[in-house]
């Protein structure tokens, strides 16, 4: 019990490092210095049988959010947790704003949607908005696609698919569900942005091999679910 105790206490301060004045590489080199001071006060086997019965405040031991400048270190920016979004298996993160009362889409049915994109990195900046198509004197049409066609990310094509008509839904999508590096103009896979600013503004974090963190924010509200059989009575 003590063993597990001192080692939630270190490992806790650890994490405060990272979210410190502190730089990355001091805190890694901090946690290194406390868990090493560890091991050699009552050894390997003791230590992870202490770390695996103790409940860790998340992102100590958590993933490194995705930044090309720091792949393969030990040592990064941790993924950010947000406490009222549920989270898949995938690694999307979700929070229903409002649940919708109409009909849920399936695989190959074709949905309707109003969307705006942020960045989580590079000071929130929004790539898709209302505001930014006034700016630019854009009136872009409600988003349309294929569910389960490929022909938006991932993080969209999985969050839009537990929703309901009508409902709205906030989306933390990941860089592994994102924007493909090898559809750098999002003409293939979707949603692109509407304005010259908004392209700008996600293909600056999209683009960028330092430390800017690649996690994107959308707010999605469905608008209408065609099926294949709605369209075949409308054709």
């Amino acid at each position: 019990a003590m063993l597990a105790l001192f080692v939630q206490l270190l490992l806790f301060a650890c994490s405060l490092c990272v979210s410190s004045a502190l730089t990355l590489r001091a805190a890694a080199e901090t946690r290194r210095a406390v868990l090493g001071t560890v091991v050699g006060r009552w050894g390997v086997a003791q230590v992870a049988a202490a770390a695996a019965a103790v409940s860790l405040p998340h992102g100590v031991l958590g993933e490194f959010a995705y930044q090309p400048a720091l792949e393969g270190k030990d040592y990064g920016k941790s993924k950010m947790s947000y406490g009222d979004f549920e989270r898949t298996l995938s690694g999307l993160a979700y929070k229903d704003a409002i649940i919708g009362k109409g009909k849920t889409p399936q695989r190959g049915d074709r949905v309707i949607v109003e969307w705006t994109g942020y960045t989580i990195g590079y000071f929130g900046r929004p790539f898709e908005t209302k505001k930014l198509q006034q700016l630019d004197r854009e009136d872009q049409p409600f988003l349309r696609f294929d569910l389960g066609s490929g022909s938006v990310i991932a993080g969209l094509d999985e969050g839009v698919s537990g929703m309901k008509e009508g409902g709205v839904r906030q989306l933390v999508v990941p860089p592994e569900l994102g924007y493909p590096a090898s559809d750098p103009s999002h003409e293939k896979v979707g949603p692109k942005p509407s304005t010259f600013s908004g392209q700008r503004a996600l293909d600056f974090v999209l683009e960028n091999k330092e430390l800017v963190d690649k996690t994107l924010l959308f707010n999605v509200k469905l608008i209408r679910v065609d099926t294949a059989t709605d369209r075949g009575k409308a054709s």
